[in-house]
């Protein structure tokens, strides 16, 4: 039983001193790794204050030339941008003037682009009141009828400077881009299809057609129409 005792006591130092040897193995380890970083976070260190360094003496290192130059073209780069924003601002506020000056300008035509036409119609009223008052004071008809027709060519006269040309119907074939149809006459009086009548004249404005014609059309009799005759 004592032999048995001490043979375990050296076998449990040995243990504890493997133990205790690899402990101090890893500690040691430990040691010089944290060494090797904080030697790293120095040499990080110092390349940073070396770089800022670096980057003021390289703004000590300009002379006083060069900084002038440098402010006097930071000078001319504000002006020329203060130049372009004014110039923009003058556009946008010349292209309101001009909206606004053209919206008037409509409105005004809108209202007062018959002015000349209807100065010149206004003496023709003028004559067919005088007309009528005359009528009225006198038995002979026949004066105030030549009257009507005088008012009558001069309006005439006056619209045809406007570019205003009416159209002869009456005995001419029937155009349905010109005329209008409101009746059809059965006649031999007539080739087929030729403008009989017209109850009220076509006109053409500069070329252009203002108002088609109504008329009548001629039709052929039909044949119980003959027979009957």
């Amino acid at each position: 039983m004592g032999e048995s005792r001490k043979e375990e006591t050296p076998v449990t130092l040995e243990t504890d001193g493997e133990k205790f040897s690899e402990n101090h193995s890893e500690l040691k380890s430990h040691k010089h790794k944290k060494k090797k970083d904080d030697k790293d976070h120095e040499l990080d260190d110092l390349k940073k204050k070396l770089e800022d360094k670096e980057a003021r003496n390289a703004g000590k290192n300009l002379s006083d030339h060069e900084v002038e130059e440098l402010k006097k073209r930071l000078n001319e780069k504000e002006k020329e941008t203060k130049e372009s924003l004014d110039r923009l601002l003058r556009m946008a506020a010349d292209f309101e003037n001009y909206k606004k000056r053209a919206a008037r300008e409509k409105e005004d035509w809108t209202k007062f682009s018959n002015e000349d036409l209807i100065k010149s119609i206004l003496p023709f009223i003028d004559n067919l009141e005088r007309a009528v008052d005359h009528a009225e004071k006198v038995t002979d008809t026949g004066v105030l009828i030549e009257g009507i027709k005088l008012t009558l060519r001069q309006i005439h006269q006056t619209l045809n400077r406007f570019g205003l040309t009416p159209f002869e119907s009456v005995g001419k074939p029937f155009d349905p881009a010109r005329h209008e149809a409101m009746l059809v006459v059965e006649t031999d009086r007539h080739e087929p299809d030729q403008v009989v009548e017209e109850f009220q004249r076509g006109y053409f404005l500069n070329e252009r057609l203002l108002r088609p014609a109504t008329v009548s059309v001629s039709k052929s009799p039909s044949q119980e129409t003959q027979i009957t005759e």
